[in-house]
């Protein structure tokens, strides 16, 4: 049994969330939980999030599972788009450039180890 959990338009830029991804990545549900708990990085509170609503939606979908088999199975992190996080700075000679500004969507998939 598998369940799914995203967050869509995270203000968080991808490579920032990748790297707190890969680290959880293949690890059971509680570990991840317990190691994003103590991770110091912009990332961990986003990806922990994003795994407790997946372990809630396992919870919803199947109420007798067991919750301690859950393992991460996919996690991945896509760019998200950044049309409406549009911002300029001035530079020399009456130029302007634009600033940058992350945004991404986090998908989790748990999976029973049974």
């Amino acid at each position: 049994m598998a369940s799914k959990a995203m967050a869509r338009f995270a203000r968080i830029s991808p490579r920032k969330a990748r790297m707190i991804v890969d680290f959880v990545r293949g690890k059971s549900a509680a570990q991840a939980l317990q190691l994003l708990q103590f991770t110091n990085k912009a990332g961990a509170p986003w990806v922990r999030k994003v795994i407790e609503s997946a372990v809630a939606n396992a919870r919803q979908k199947d109420p007798t599972v067991d919750v301690d088999a859950l393992y991460v199975a996919t996690a991945t992190v896509d760019k998200g788009p950044n049309s409406h996080m549009r911002r300029w700075r001035p530079r020399a000679m009456g130029r302007a450039t634009r600033v940058q500004k992350g945004i991404s969507h986090i998908t989790v998939v748990l999976e029973s180890s049974k």
